[in-house]
């Protein structure tokens, strides 16, 4: 029956419910998972500034990462969904069984990679040499559980694309209540544990998301919604098409990552109190931007379902609802960050330069983010449907033609260089959102094939 439920929900009925259902789980799935990073924040902020901006910069680092992971979900839930929604259950499990071996092996090496380069990346961001220490520190160890993060991202994407948020996001519970519980002891080494400071932030973090991954893989391995991962053989010519879609999707978040190196470094030209203004702000940011990511993700679920049922029009009709929805959203979060940025941003940092940078990037930025919901949730929704080239496209020429050189430019000009970079951001996510919503209206994405 779960089976049945979970196609007839989508692909039929109420498409309030449907993207209800799938959304709510989602958002808390993801707003736990950047909650880890704000634990961490939380608790290595009490070791001072320098420690907050390793952590800063070790989490741009660390979205040069991501974008890997990010490009074999795209695939994942575009061809999951797609099998599902024609109710192909068989095909959706060897999908998850050969997007799981991908996992892996594309996590092993980014560990590697990242282990290798911590120390000149945190160099190159223009870190000083205690900052470099620390940040190094968090880097390695993150990078060393680096493939149970993709098993875990990957693992909750097949259950996602399949129609079940509810165990991605009971398995990011467990993996914050083992976060809060391990972060106090590995850093300041309480219960016999030796003091780790910033390197048992990144420990608890790895060991937290390892078990969670393991829980996935549990849930997978029984069969649940449908798709049992059990035979696990290796097939080239599934594993090229989940490729050639989530390279484009890694393209996209690489870019964005890259793009977010490159601002960070831009930023620390005006020392690390700006680093650590910027890192908090950030991290706001992406709370804020959880239900964006949430319901673009839910469209991208119900936008493949339907397509894979040849609804076309009601995949349209969902993608339309869930951005519009997340506007509504973003205008009420912006209006709260804008009036408690100086609280929010001292929460973590009493410094008071801190703050009034901090708080500067908030009331700057927010206002902006309404057009965020149609840049995330349309780009999403054209990505479940198998065009991630338009969204990776859009994205690059926002913001590498158009942030980064406002960027520059706009530090060199503005009396606070800091804010003149504000405003590039403002600018340019403006800019893609309008973009992002044009190309969707085309409607070429309804006759796409996989």
């Amino acid at each position: 029956m779960e089976k049945q439920w979970d196609n007839d929900c989508i692909t039929s009925g109420s498409l309030v419910k449907a993207l209800s259902g799938l959304a709510w789980p989602m958002f808390v799935g993801a707003l736990l998972q950047n909650l880890q990073s704000l634990i961490d924040l939380f608790w290595v902020g009490k070791l001072g500034s320098d420690a907050v901006a390793a952590l800063a910069m070790s989490g741009t680092v660390l979205m040069m990462v991501f974008p890997v992971v990010m490009g074999i979900s795209t695939g994942t839930i575009a061809f999951v969904s797609r099998a599902v929604g024609g109710r192909r259950h068989q095909e959706a499990s060897d999908v998850a069984v050969q997007s799981i071996i991908l996992s892996v092996f594309l996590g092993l090496i980014a560990g590697i990679i990242g282990w290798v380069s911590a120390r000149y990346l945190c160099v190159w961001l223009g870190a000083s040499d205690e900052v470099t220490r620390l940040g190094m520190s968090y880097l390695r160890i993150s990078c060393a559980g680096c493939f149970t993060v993709f098993v875990l991202f990957v693992g909750n994407s097949v259950l996602q694309g399949a129609g079940n948020a509810v165990i991605p996001m009971a398995v990011m519970i467990l993996s914050n209540i083992l976060n809060m519980i391990l972060d106090p002891i590995f850093i300041f080494g309480l219960l016999g544990v030796p003091r780790m400071e910033v390197k048992g932030a990144a420990l608890a973090t790895v060991l937290s998301q390892t078990i969670a991954a393991a829980v996935v893989l549990t849930a997978l391995w029984i069969g649940v919604s449908g798709i049992r991962v059990r035979v696990w053989r290796f097939e080239t010519t599934l594993v090229w098409k989940i490729l050639k879609l989530g390279i484009l999707g890694a393209g996209q978040m690489f870019s964005r990552s890259l793009m977010a190196l490159v601002l960070m470094r831009i930023v620390a030209m005006y020392g690390m109190v700006a680093v650590a203004a910027y890192g908090i702000g950030m991290r706001f940011h992406m709370i804020i931007l959880m239900p964006a990511f949430a319901l673009g993700n839910a469209a991208a679920t119900i936008v493949g379902q339907n397509l894979g049922a040849s609804k076309p029009d009601r995949a349209q009709s969902a993608a339309w609802l869930a951005s519009g929805v997340d506007a509504v959203i973003m205008i009420g979060s912006a209006a709260i960050a804008c009036w408690l940025a100086p609280v929010l941003v001292g929460f973590f940092d009493p410094n008071p330069e801190v703050i009034k940078v901090g708080a500067a990037y908030l009331r700057t930025v927010s206002p902006f983010y309404v057009f965020v919901a149609f840049a995330i949730v349309l780009g999403r929704a054209l990505q479940g449907a198998g065009d991630a080239m338009s969204p990776m496209v859009l994205t690059v020429i926002c913001l590498w033609g158009l942030q980064i050189p406002l960027a520059i430019f706009f530090s060199r000009h503005f009396a606070s260089p800091t804010q003149g970079i504000w405003w590039a951001v403002a600018i340019a996510i403006t800019v893609h959102g309008i973009s992002v919503a044009g190309w969707f209206l085309r409607g070429k994405w309804k006759s796409m094939t996989l």
